[in-house]
């Protein structure tokens, strides 16, 4: 054959390559509820994480192995994340653990509660250093690493007081610090300890070059979970994946595997936008947005309350319907040994509603179980954002602010305007109209015993 003609049907081939049209997923309705529940943890965490570091409207973005230590509670500003504590100060460290291991020094602290948190895309979450076993009272230094990371093979390293195996590539490691804000000595000196909290990697510890980092191809991160399943799911799954550490004998690993294997999607492959399966990015989008409204209804009913102590746990230890839950109402949390996070809901059955004015009553003996401290939290329910108003309120507690009063009671107001003689600590304003409010209460360090026999209070409607 002629080298004229070889170069014809070289051309047609690669033509065709290019325009071919990609082969179409038939997917039940069925195999769309299971897919989305079986990535919904992913999905959600591949926009926390991408965001926290990369987001250029985040006033708290890290960068890759960079550190952001906020110095004031999260305002409504944040948008990088559903329900953000406005209770505790935190550290954020997200790491980039391919081509080098990442240590983390941590300060000794002055505080009743502190813990590390830590995660990945798959949303195990593991506490390493809390003050409930007696940590953080001298400084520690903790190494990062994966299966996957360069040059590092687990082994010990001079001067790092713990090492942790991570279950992705791409991590989060952030300390929540109770900060003593109406104590203004302790405060300051907690703030000064955070800011002595120093990412570094493990080349630069032991005083080498620092390794070469190749930039990763991130899939775009999207305003919500939604709207990944609708604009890049295949993508965003494709790259979550082969930056995972998945174990064949976990079942839940195995089952969201076999949910992609059929989209094309496994461990090792490369996206190609091109050959890439069809699917219906809208039809996952509505699914995806169905698991959020269950969620919600879930988080504040007895089935969720019941699953309060099953959330945030490691791997292994997690149930299917949990990780649901908290993937889709709102990560990343801490598992019920650090605080448990109970739904406050109307007297009335019916949904918590901007048009509405409400009060939370607590005498003294119905006060939450605490060892540390608590509050109650205020968020819009659609995007589990905080509230903006002009007080830059948005909790009530020992942080956040609170007033009890002569009996060791709290009344906690939901309101458009301040009621006459509730204390501006008490008061959780709200912008009148047609919106739907979430109310969380946090519990930090919850008494196990008292736990069992303790009600969550409800909001009581004010106004018609």
């Amino acid at each position: 054959m002629k080298p004229f003609t070889n170069m014809l049907i070289a051309a047609a081939v690669a033509a065709f390559s290019v325009t071919a049209p990609a082969s179409a997923v038939e997917l039940t309705d069925q195999d769309v509820d299971n897919l989305v529940k079986r990535t919904y943890q992913y999905v959600a965490m591949y926009n926390v994480i991408n965001k926290g570091a990369m987001m250029e409207e985040n006033p708290q973005r890290t960068g890759w192995n960079g550190t952001f230590a906020n110095a004031a509670l999260t305002d409504h500003t944040s948008k990088s994340i559903a329900r953000p504590n406005n209770d505790t100060l935190y550290i954020t460290t997200i790491m980039d653990l391919r081509n080098d291991a990442v240590v983390v020094s941590y300060p000794a602290f002055d505080s009743k509660f502190v813990a590390l948190e830590i995660s990945a895309y798959d949303h195990y979450v593991n506490i390493p250093l809390t003050t409930t076993k007696g940590d953080f009272k001298k400084p520690t230094k903790v190494l990062y690493y994966t299966k996957r990371t360069e040059g590092y093979d687990g082994g010990k390293v001079e001067g790092v007081d713990q090492i942790i195996e991570m279950t992705g590539d791409f991590a989060i490691a952030f300390l929540r610090v109770m900060p003593h804000a109406a104590e203004p000595e302790r405060l300051e000196k907690n703030l000064a300890a955070m800011k002595e909290v120093k990412a570094v990697t493990l080349s630069e510890h032991l005083g080498q070059s620092p390794a070469t980092v190749e930039k990763a191809q991130f899939p775009a991160f999207q305003p919500s979970d939604a709207d990944i399943y609708e604009n890049n799911f295949l993508e965003v799954m494709q790259f979550v994946v082969n930056h995972t550490t998945f174990d064949p004998k976990d079942e839940m690993d195995a089952a969201v595997l076999a949910a992609l294997k059929p989209l094309g999607v496994e461990p090792g492959k490369t996206f190609d936008p091109q050959s890439a399966k069809a699917i219906d990015g809208k039809v996952l989008a509505e699914a995806a947005r169905k698991v959020h409204r269950e969620a919600l209804e879930t988080w504040v009913s007895p089935e969720g309350e019941a699953m309060l102590n099953n959330l945030f746990l490691q791997k292994g230890e997690m149930t299917f319907e949990a990780m649901v839950l908290q993937s889709a109402y709102g990560p990343i949390g801490l598992p019920a040994h650090q605080a448990v996070y109970p739904g406050i809901i109307a007297a009335d059955g019916q949904p918590l509603n901007a048009q509405h004015d409400y009060v939370i009553r607590m005498s003294k003996d119905e006060m939450p179980p605490s060892t540390a401290f608590w509050s109650v939290t205020l968020y819009d329910s659609k995007n589990g954002f905080l509230i903006p108003n002009d007080k830059k309120k948005y909790s009530v507690g020992e942080n956040a602010g609170f007033k009890l009063d002569e009996n060791g009671g709290i009344e906690i107001h939901v309101a458009a305007e301040q009621p006459e003689g509730v204390p501006d600590e008490n008061w959780l304003p709200i912008n009148r109209g047609d919106e739907v409010l979430d109310l969380v209460m946090r519990i930090y360090a919850p008494d196990v015993e008292k736990m069992k026999n303790w009600q969550t209070p409800k909001a009581e409607k004010l106004s018609p």
